[in-house]
């Protein structure tokens, strides 16, 4: 059984103390595939020296955050543009419109996530899009994107049925981590009315603990909680699950 974490950030402040362990944990359970966004350019030297200590596990992404498109955004961005013409990464990521924590900068954060779209396109990578209470102003770029070059993962999914259906139309896979496994989450209700071969599975770690740490730093590890879900929701067994999902991160990344 091979298990992708099509999401981690491996890198953060979050697992200074035992990042190594963390990720042994992981590997011990059969998620051995390990997929990078990047936030902005104050953490590309982490996810190299990441990338370097785990070469035969580690997947780089590179893109500027939303929350993190401020004043500097264009400098961000270049970064971006020169890290990307420098070497290979494996997505455009994480991008995209979050207007929960603040809406100041929706237009830089529109122009921004359209950019780095074309910058996809450019290098014929996928996108992993973050979206927070964003739907209709993502499906707004993504309807101008549209095409046979424009594919990827919407992270994180949290909508519903409907925006789903219209995530997918436009080259997405769904990316389903531990919301799936909240009271409160949603997306179980509906979840098995998407066919299989759309849904790749992440963690978001250390955010967004699946039940039953939920409140509790995340980790690669509980990956196992997500899959357990899907088993339940789409009665089928782990090993199916975990190669399939498996199989669809190999459709959108390449390796």
């Amino acid at each position: 059984m091979i298990l992708t974490d099509t999401h981690t950030h491996l890198y953060s402040e979050a697992f200074d103390e035992d990042r190594h362990e963390a990720i042994a944990r992981a590997i011990d359970i059969g998620v051995n595939r390990f997929f990078i966004p990047a936030i902005d350019s104050s953490y590309t030297q982490a996810m190299y020296d990441l990338e370097k200590a785990y070469p035969e596990n580690v997947f780089l992404m590179m893109g500027l955050h939303p929350t993190h498109v401020k004043e500097n955004y264009k400098e961000e961005l270049r970064h971006v543009e020169e890290q990307l013409s420098e070497r290979q990464f494996y997505a455009v990521g994480e991008i995209g419109i979050d207007l929960y924590w603040d809406k100041t900068f929706l237009t830089q954060q529109q122009e921004a996530f359209a950019y780095q779209i074309q910058l996809a396109k450019k290098y014929k990578l996928p996108i992993v899009i973050h979206c927070r209470d964003a739907f209709d102003e993502i499906f707004e770029v993504l309807e101008q994107e549209q095409g046979a070059d424009l594919f990827g993962i919407f992270h994180c999914f949290t909508g519903t049925l409907e925006q789903a259906h219209k995530a997918i139309s436009y080259g997405m896979k769904l990316g389903i981590g531990g919301v799936a496994t909240f009271k409160n989450g949603k997306i179980d209700q509906f979840l098995n009315q998407i066919d299989l071969k759309h849904i790749v599975l992440e963690t978001d770690s250390p955010y967004l603990a699946p039940v039953p740490y939920r409140g509790k730093r995340n980790e690669s590890a509980y990956l196992i909680e997500v899959l357990q879900k899907l088993v339940l929701i789409y009665n089928l067994s782990k090993t199916e699950i975990a190669n399939r999902t498996t199989a669809n991160s190999k459709e959108v990344f390449g390796v």
